[in-house]
């Protein structure tokens, strides 16, 4: 079943406990992106209010108990997204996302050939779909299939990555 739109927006919402993405991809074309981007090349800084919606949402989130994180699986150097996602971070995780890097230069890659998804109470499961630019070109739930390869790869993920911040100061 394809998400779009409301639709997803709506199905993202209705999470009860967790929400879990897997990042995989060196470089995402986000056309909401594409302002702050365009800045962040030209000035090195990214300037996102507040009540930015994204921000808004996670902060709900979090006050209604749920948790939302993500790993985000790279490969150094970093790519111009990367650099830019790295930017955003700070202050997705300030409004309570909890960010993970996964740093697979140097060591074989637990999460090799898994596509991009998000895992919703460890038991709905939303593959992500993109061009070879990066580009989204749909979500997908996976209906009737058992999410425990999905839950795998959210623990390994997990256990072999660490927080935003520890990254950085390492």
């Amino acid at each position: 079943m394809r998400l779009e739109g409301d639709d997803w927006k709506a199905f993202f919402d209705a999470f009860r406990n967790d929400a879990f993405r897997l990042e995989t991809l060196p470089a995402y074309g986000v056309p909401e992106e594409d302002v702050e981007f365009r800045e962040w090349r030209k000035t090195g800084r990214l300037d996102v209010p507040p009540d930015d919606p994204w921000f808004v949402r996670v902060r709900h989130f979090r006050a209604t108990g749920r948790t939302i994180g993500r790993v985000r699986v790279l490969t150094r150097p970093l790519t111009e997204y990367q650099r830019f996602q790295f930017a955003f971070y700070p202050l997705s995780s300030a409004a309570g996302e909890d960010i993970r890097i996964l740093d697979v230069t140097d060591v074989e890659n637990p999460v090799s050939g898994v596509q991009d998804f998000w895992l919703f109470d460890d038991s709905r499961v939303v593959l992500m779909h993109y061009l070879e630019d990066g580009t989204q070109s749909g979500r997908e739930l996976l209906e009737q299939i058992d999410p425990a390869p999905f839950v795998e790869y959210k623990h390994r993920a997990l256990a072999l990555s660490v927080p935003f911040l520890e990254y950085l100061r390492a």
